[in-house]
């Protein structure tokens, strides 16, 4: 098969967004508390920025109904996911406020602490800055919870568990 390529557009979105779907990343659900509640959101862009002092980064989508309220926490807990979690992951992408489906409760610093993910950062919010049609939330790890387990993965529009090597 041939290579394809193609300059990024209106007119290429799709095939843009696909092209990005080739990079496999973990599932993370993030979880803050708001005024009405517990709030999560399901989300795949998330990174390490920096060791010293330690931060991460995530990127919600303006167009989300639930971006304000992320934007605005000053405390967050992110989670990675485990294989077995993705009925869960699924859930947050769809119902940020119905935690009925979920065993959790607050960590330290008041944010929705998920139970069964496999790594768990809790977070005080460092900056904030656009970036085109998402904005790039900065996080100063605060406290991080582990526990053996596999990660859960998504690449090409599909879910999955990785093999691991011993």
């Amino acid at each position: 098969m041939a290579d394809t390529s193609f300059i990024p557009g209106p007119e290429t979105a799709r095939d843009y967004r696909d092209a990005l779907g080739c990079f496999g990343t973990g599932v993370t659900v993030v979880t803050t508390m708001t005024a009405r509640g517990p709030l999560a959101i399901t989300v795949n862009s998330f990174t390490s920025v920096s060791l010293d002092p330690p931060l991460l980064l995530w990127c919600p989508a303006k167009a989300s109904l639930r971006h304000d309220a992320f934007v605005m926490a000053e405390n967050f807990a992110i989670h990675v996911m485990a294989e077995d979690q993705l009925g869960l992951a699924k859930h947050f992408a769809a119902r940020g406020e119905d935690f009925s489906a979920a065993a959790w409760q607050p960590n330290g610093q008041g944010a929705p602490a998920l139970n069964g993910v496999i790594a768990r950062f809790d977070c005080r919010r460092f900056a904030a800055h656009l970036a085109g049609d998402h904005t790039i939330i900065i996080g100063e790890v605060a406290s991080v919870t582990t526990r053996p387990g596999k990660g859960l993965i998504f690449k090409r529009g599909q879910y999955g568990g990785f093999l691991e090597q011993s």
